[in-house]
């Protein structure tokens, strides 16, 4: 997933920002970065540095914008838009750095602080966004674009700015205004109170386990996990499972205890609707109020046709329908694995039917009877650094960029990795912040964000500050970190997002690496695919005690088995997306039934018992503060795209093929904001892709 550090009306830069003249500030936030590259002085910034910094960024982005709108020269694109893509520095400065940390290494503190500074940064956004003179400035250029004698891409970069303000409000009446600058504010602290509340919930819920015989199935590498995980909580002599992916899914896979694995799986389920402090029942409703709200005050019947109109797919009914052509195979799929497996269970007494608990164990079960394939085999050859090194061996073969390591860079948590990215000739990218490990005060899941975006300014060229976020579980201590291919996978997925960072150019922030929200997963998803192709493996995958390479006969397993299970696993994901969907098109306000209405969608679309959606609304992030509203649908939608790009490469006999990988960064990863973004992608690969080649990569077709 990629992430923004907050939503502003222009992107996040990184530059100097103490006013000419002014005495020194103690503030080290309003002081240039004497540091390798001008990163943040992390361990030299405080808590209360955070506010005065954000209301003095606020300050100077209202003087930059009083500066264009009393300009009394006729309206130019220098003067008014280009002007505007400059402002704002100081603020989305301190911005990428405080809500990235909030996302990474928060504190209780650092949660009442993000409470207070939000609805101010929000309102300073709706401020912009609403301000008459600065659209009528913007719209009198709008008007007369095709006379003004722009450039391509200060035609396009004139023609998003104008959309944003009009989806931002710009031709409301005063007093729409006015209410559309309450929901945002609203909805900006709500999201941030969800995500506080599932950090709460996530860390609040462990599976202790205090007998060795409950531990049957396990694997001895999730055992010493499990038990450091105890020791750490004072339990030493114990064993601690918590709902974190790392610690969870495996137990899930491979615990025999059919009640403790129940124990587990619904404390995941029930984050968040526990009707306790951190319950986001009442949240998930308001927001989805606020939300219709917000489209028909903007001329639309819902808030996923709001959000969906500027995305390749345009409409919510295209989204729909193309979740709907998946999941009709999908699902036949799905009940396929389901009577395999049933048919395990019952050839070993279990007496039941298969619920949803079991559906990990018994796909385990499956896969070793198909394929006999166990994926603790594939572990020892999957250590964090052999991984590491693979994907930016693949980097490299492809683009020819080098990473090296970096230990002079400040950073924000004890073990985080920085690596300076280089071109083949040796000039410099930027900076690959790396930070692998769960922690209490960690988000849940995977992403990418920049502390500082690729900037192009009065000539010189500020690069870009990178930072991937895992949550891989540590190893016990003494022993190697080893991944699960889940966790290769999301390395691979989340470096591809880095890449995209790495590469983006582009003269204005308002085009520099901007590409729509169903686009942008198809960087990152694209480099799954070298994860798992023998060549690769051959080359990353080493046994972490001999160095041994992956055996042939395994590599071989993985790739026979690679449509295992995808019927569940495109069933769930669409049973998300179908959620997300729904909450985001009602058409009626009401206090909604959050269970009833999750059950009723569910209902509609005839999701089996066995499987729930990937994300159940109370915890369903992603759409309720990580900004993917109305568009958990674009993994699907962008693997239409990967599938049809890595079978370019593929079909052309190399899998690192330098034309093609030329081509594709110059068009996709380097310019794809330039132009429409499918006319960016059929200057890469020549056609309009299909749905044939993400159906064949999964085995529903």
């Amino acid at each position: 997933m990629r992430k923004t550090a907050i939503v502003l009306l222009c992107l996040a830069t990184f530059a100097t920002a103490c006013k000419d003249g002014a005495k020194k500030n103690e503030n080290v936030l309003l002081q240039p970065f004497a540091t390798p590259f001008q990163t943040p002085p992390f361990e030299q910034i405080k808590m209360s540095d955070y506010k005065p910094a954000f209301v003095e960024g606020i300050r100077q982005q209202e003087a930059e914008i009083e500066a264009i709108v009393n300009n009394p020269e006729e309206p130019t694109f220098e003067n008014t838009v280009a002007a505007l893509d400059r402002s704002g520095e100081l603020l989305n400065r301190v911005a990428s750095i405080f809500f990235n940390l909030q996302g990474a290494n928060t504190s209780d503190e650092m949660q009442q602080l993000a409470m207070e500074i939000s609805p101010l940064v929000t309102a300073h956004s709706d401020a912009i966004n609403m301000n008459p003179k600065l659209f009528a400035r913007i719209k009198a250029l709008y008007d007369k674009k095709e006379s003004l004698g722009l450039d391509s891409l200060e035609a396009r970069t004139l023609e998003l700015y104008y959309k944003d303000f009009v989806r931002g409000g710009a031709n409301l009446n005063d007093t729409d205004k006015a209410a559309l600058a309450a929901i945002n504010k609203e909805l900006a602290t709500l999201g941030l109170q969800f995500g506080n509340n599932l950090l709460a919930e996530t860390n609040a819920f462990i599976l202790t386990i205090d007998k060795e015989e409950d531990l049957a199935g396990i694997p001895e590498s999730l055992r010493a996990a499990a038990a450091a995980e105890a020791e750490k909580r004072g339990m030493k002599g114990k064993w601690v499972f918590t709902v974190q992916s790392p610690s969870i899914f495996p137990f899930l896979q491979y615990a025999q205890n059919r009640e403790l694995r129940e124990k587990l799986l619904m404390g995941y389920y029930m984050r968040g609707n526990n009707n306790n402090a951190n319950d986001n029942k009442k949240i998930v409703s308001r927001m989805s109020n606020l939300r219709l709200q917000k489209a028909k005050l903007l001329g639309f019947d819902t808030y996923a046709d709001y959000v969906i109109d500027v995305n390749m797919a345009k409409t919510s009914k295209a989204v729909f329908d193309f979740l709907g052509r998946v999941w009709e195979p999908a699902l036949k799929v799905a009940k396929q694995e389901l009577a395999e497996m049933q048919a395990i269970a019952d050839k070993e007494g279990l007496g039941d039917k298969l619920q949803c608990w079991d559906w990990w164990y018994y796909a385990e079960k499956l896969r070793k009877q198909k394929y006999d394939l166990d994926e603790n085999e594939m572990k020892p050859y999957l250590s964090l650094e052999n991984v590491r090194e693979g994907m930016f061996h693949v980097a490299n073969k492809l683009y020819g960029i080098t990473l090296q390591q970096r230990t002079d860079v400040p950073v924000y948590y004890p073990g985080v990795e920085v690596y300076e990215v280089k071109e083949a000739d040796g000039s410099s990218l930027g900076l690959l912040y790396m930070d692998y490990f769960t922690r209490a005060s960690k988000s849940g899941g995977a992403w990418m964000t920049e502390f500082r975006s690729y900037t192009e300014k009065n000539g010189k060229v500020e690069l870009p500050l990178v930072s991937l976020v895992y949550n891989i579980s540590p190893a016990a201590k003494g022993e190697p970190v080893l991944l699960s291919w889940d966790n290769t996978e999301t390395m691979f997925h989340e470096f591809g997002h880095a890449l995209h960072g790495f590469f983006t150019r582009g003269k204005y922030h308002r085009i520099a690496g901007t590409i729509p929200r169903d686009m942008v997963e198809l960087p990152s998803q694209v480099m799954e695919n070298w994860a798992s192709e023998p060549e690769v493996l051959k080359m990353y995958a080493k046994h972490y005690q001999t160095g041994e390479t992956m055996p042939d006969e395994l590599i071989a397993k993985i790739q026979e088995s690679g449509h295992f299970n995808q019927g569940f696993a495109t069933v769930e994901y669409i049973a998300a997306s179908l959620l997300d969907m729904e909450w985001n098109s009602i058409t009626t306000e009401g206090d909604q039934d959050v269970e009833a209405f999750e059950k009723a969608a569910m209902d509609k679309y005839g999701l089996i018992p066995e499987i729930k959606p990937r994300y159940r609304t109370t915890y369903f992030s992603h759409v309720f503060d990580g900004g993917y509203a109305a568009g958990y649908y674009v993994y699907l939608w962008a693997e239409v795209l990967d599938a049809d790009t890595f079978n370019a490469f593929k079909a052309s006999g190399d899998i690192y093929n330098q034309e093609l990988a030329t081509k594709f960064r110059k068009y996709v990863l380097s310019e794809g904001g330039y132009a429409d973004p499918m006319s960016q992608y059929i200057k890469f690969r020549g056609e309009t892709p299909t749905e044939d080649a993400l159906l064949q990569k999964r085995g529903l077709k």
